[in-house]
């Protein structure tokens, strides 16, 4: 049936029985018949159908074998005292055609109650993305327009378009970092005169500048950073070198911090000669006793020399295994750990990645190869070494 637009405020939910087999409109003709007249004309449904007070009613019926049974769902526009009267007037219905039934009443839903909780989601939702995007501060702006500054000012230097400050060419000295992200946090704090290597290889264009420039090498105060000023030293004229905080990046570095690394600085050959005591008294505090040696291990180690062989050791020094040199790595590969090497060949960088995997802890061999990165967890011995602490005792 037909009416004027509702606004819903509650939902009328009713179970109902039927002792029979019915139609949905057999139902519907009941509650319009059943329930006429009982609440007066201003309550009557078919005028408040008319009248848009209240909706249209929905039944769903079941068969189950010889009876029905279903729901009835009716909106009402009502206030809450009215829309009760004709929930209450549903259960007068006592027959639906000729078949006895029941209805009760399951719920009536406020229907504002639960927009009201979808309003509150949704106010608690947009007051979530207007805190995220929130205007910035003044400061935060500040900040957004000298970076974006900044960055304007790194150029791209020499054939491998190196990030760069825009003094490299006008200043006498550069300071020369690890990468792009390292020249934007110096420029940001006023060192203009800086260039990043982009990467761990050393460009050509930094060896070219080392020959012409005073060079600074400024680096992490990391694993990382030694390994990348040890390459920069091998290849390039640097003259002076500073160095991170520990566990720093220059790229995370205040300009208090900045300011302290580069007052800071040391000649190049003074940290050369701070690294060398560094490795010779991690050998010296071997000898002396931090790993003893025992005589007849000594003896074998001499017997070593221009064999071509190798023993590996346990931490008591029974031989796990004597090899040729040629098989020692892999040897070392298939063994799932060693205290002690020696052998009759060049200790190569190769040779101490293996032996760090395999927790040794002492390396003796014929003499040291070219080394870009020594354990410190590995002390390291040639047999000339060996020989000379003899001559001294």
């Amino acid at each position: 049936m037909g009416g004027a637009p509702v606004t819903i405020k509650y939902l009328i939910r009713a179970g109902i029985e039927i002792s029979g087999i019915v139609d949905k409109p057999d139902v519907i003709g009941a509650i319009f018949g059943q329930t006429e007249g009982l609440l007066g004309e201003d309550l009557d449904l078919r005028e408040l159908q008319k009248s848009g007070r209240i909706g249209r009613i929905h039944v769903e019926l079941i068969e189950k074998g010889d009876k029905s049974h279903g729901e009835i769902v009716i909106p009402s526009g009502l206030d809450r005292a009215e829309t009760a009267l004709i929930a209450a007037s549903l259960e007068v219905i006592e027959k639906v055609g000729p078949c006895d039934a029941r209805v009760h009443i399951k719920a009536i839903e406020d229907i504002r109650e639960e927009k009201r909780r979808k309003i509150l989601e949704r106010a608690k939702e947009l007051l979530k993305k207007m805190s995220r995007e929130a205007i910035p501060n003044s400061r935060k702006l500040a900040d957004e327009v000298l970076n974006a500054v900044r960055e304007q000012e790194v150029i791209k230097y020499g054939s491998e378009e190196l990030p760069a400050g825009p003094e490299i060419d006008t200043s006498d000295t550069v300071i020369v970092v690890e990468g792009r992200a390292d020249v934007i946090n110096l420029i940001k704090n006023g060192f203009k005169n800086v260039i990043g290597m982009g990467g761990t290889s050393i460009p050509k264009t930094i060896i070219d500048l080392s020959r012409r420039k005073h060079i600074i090498a400024f680096v992490d105060g990391d694993r990382g950073g030694e390994l990348i000023l040890r390459e920069l030293l091998k290849v390039a004229e640097i003259d002076e070198v500073a160095i991170a905080p520990p566990g720093k990046e220059v790229e995370e570095l205040t300009n208090k911090e900045i300011v302290k690394c580069l007052q800071n600085r040391v000649p190049v050959a003074e940290y050369l000669h701070k690294d060398s005591i560094q490795l010779a008294k991690q050998q010296k505090a071997l000898i002396e006793g931090e790993i003893s040696i025992p005589q007849s291990i000594m003896t074998q180690i001499k017997e070593l020399e221009n064999t071509l062989e190798a023993i590996l050791y346990d931490n008591n020094w029974n031989i796990i295994q004597k090899v040729a040199v040629s098989e020692l790595p892999e040897i070392m590969q298939k063994i799932p750990e060693a205290y002690a090497l020696a052998f009759d060949g060049i200790i190569t960088q190769r040779i101490l990645d293996l032996s760090e995997d395999k927790s040794v802890k002492l390396i003796i061999g014929a003499k040291l190869g070219n080394i870009v990165k020594k354990p410190l967890n590995i002390q390291i011995l040639t047999f000339t070494d060996l020989k000379k602490e003899e001559n001294n005792k």
